[in-house]
């Protein structure tokens, strides 16, 4: 298996960063990145987005339900009261901006990557990836984790 590249994670922390920012208007900072397996339980709300061109691989937005709702309400202006089919839209609207701009960034530094549309995902699950390591970034807000981005990538 291949080990990840931090350059190839530098672009993903920084649109992660800026994002949540501009969207949500609260300031997260970045925990220790390990290497650990993508699995997830029933309280989690992930949202995957494939990564294709001269990188491979993909990225796991992983969200505990508290966060989420936070996160959503934030984006919507306003307090929702559950995970609905809004809330659900703008998690995965909040990750298309995060990938869309951690693209803008690898093609800055001449990479070309493409995104797939977001998959929402809930329920007990693990993903694995055969050709690069789960590299796991947790984002903390208020001194507090808050949501944590999955990673696996390798220059093709």
């Amino acid at each position: 298996m291949a080990n990840i590249n931090v350059e190839y994670i530098n672009p993903l922390l920084k649109a992660s960063v800026k994002v949540i920012q501009d969207a949500c208007r609260m300031d997260v900072t970045i925990g220790k990145p390990s290497i650990a397996p993508a699995a997830f339980t029933d309280d989690e709300q992930l949202i995957l987005m494939g990564i294709t061109g001269e990188m491979k691989g993909q990225a796991i937005l992983d969200f505990p339900s508290v966060s989420a709702l936070k996160i959503a309400s934030a984006m919507c202006m306003m307090e929702l009261p559950a995970l609905d089919e809004l809330a659900q839209s703008a998690l995965c609207e909040l990750c298309n901006m995060i990938m869309g701009n951690t693209a803008t960034l690898y093609s800055l530094g001449g990479i070309s990557i493409d995104i797939t549309p977001p998959t929402l995902c809930m329920g007990n699950v693990t993903f694995s990836s055969s050709y690069a390591a789960n590299i796991c970034i947790p984002f903390n807000y208020e001194g507090q984790y808050f949501f944590r981005i999955f990673i696996a990538i390798k220059e093709d």
